[in-house]
Formats: C-alpha cells, structure tokens, sequence
C-alpha cells in the first residue's frame, strides 16, 4: 500500500488520483501505524512552510517522516519541508537534506509557474526521461543547490529540482500535474 501523507496542506487529492490512475493501491493518512508500514510514502504538499511543520510536529508526524525506511517521495512544499530551514516563516524543516529553502528575489515574475526543463543526474526517478521533456513547478521559495540535488532548474537562479538521500526523494515540480512525463516520475518511484 502506498501512504500519502495527511496534514494541513493541499494537493493531496490530485497525488491520490494519479497514483490510482497508475494502478496502485494507496490510501491517504495520517495514522502513524499506517505510514510506517506502507510500502512506499508520498509526502505532497502546497501550503506554507511554518504552519505545515507546526501541524506535523503536533500531530508527532515530523518524527515519523524522519524515522522512514521505506521510499518516501516529497513533492513541492514537502521537498521544501525535508530541508533543513525555510525562510517562509523562519521555519526549521525536518534536516533530512542539508538545505536552506529561500524565496526567489523579485528579479522576475514570482511565483515561478509553468512549464520548465531539467538538468539532472543519474537517478531512477529520471529513468525514460529525456532532456526534452518537460515539468510543471508553481513556488515563490527554491531549495538551494547542494550535495543531495540530483536535478536542477534555472529560474532567476539555479534551485534544486529534485533531491535524493538514501530511501528520500523529492521534487519541487509537480509531477503530478506533469502529464505524461510526470506518470512516468511517479510510476518510477513507485516501482523503486
């Protein structure tokens, strides 16, 4: 069973439909028993960072997500918030990437939404995807680049696309909302 992460944040209903379009089972949590055994983790999230961690650490699910063994893929505010600070708030994140997560200067249009390509390395979540291929982000805050980053974007300055540190994976895209090439991400974490 696939576990996607209840707390305080939306998007959590469109990872649920594109993983039942996929053809897994999945079930959407907050229970602690339930997470920890599922068999992969999916920890969505559009929100703001500091009152996302203020529910995650009320409801003990901050210990839990740093404690996980299994897969667990972060997407957008829960790449955000497996970081180690956001600036959104003056919010200490989960630490599990040693990143701080800061807000684009206003150098262009903020939000940054829409379409863009990647620059990634080796990586079984990028297995199939080709240097043509497209993804869809929407966030005012970036990872910064660092060790973990195994994909990056340039928008006003390069961020961290997607990060990895052993069973912890993360994308500040949506692959969700990504179309095919999205499927294809989340069909490749599904399968790890």
């Amino acid at each position: 069973m696939i576990a996607i992460i209840k707390y305080n944040a939306g998007n959590i209903a469109s990872v649920r439909n594109a993983v039942k379009r996929l053809g897994y089972d999945c079930k959407v949590t907050g229970d602690i028993g339930e997470i920890r055994s599922a068999d992969k983790v999916i920890f969505p999230g559009v929100g703001e960072a500091g009152s996302a961690m203020t529910y995650l650490k009320d409801k003990k699910l901050d210990e839990i997500i740093q404690s996980l063994v299994q897969p667990t893929l972060g997407i957008c505010l829960g790449l955000q918030l497996m970081c180690r600070h956001s600036q959104e708030g003056n919010t200490k994140c989960l630490g599990i990437f040693d990143a701080e997560v800061k807000k684009f200067p206003a150098t262009d249009i903020v939000p940054h939404m829409g379409w863009n390509n990647l620059n990634m390395e080796g990586s079984p979540l990028f297995t199939g995807f080709g240097k043509e291929d497209t993804v869809y982000f929407v966030h005012s805050y970036y990872a910064e680049i660092c060790s973990e980053t195994i994909a990056r974007c340039d928008y006003i300055l390069p961020f961290s696309a997607a990060m990895q540190k052993d069973n912890f994976y993360a994308t500040q895209f949506h692959p969700e909302k990504s179309g095919d090439v999205g499927e294809r991400i989340l069909r490749n974490f599904l399968e790890l």
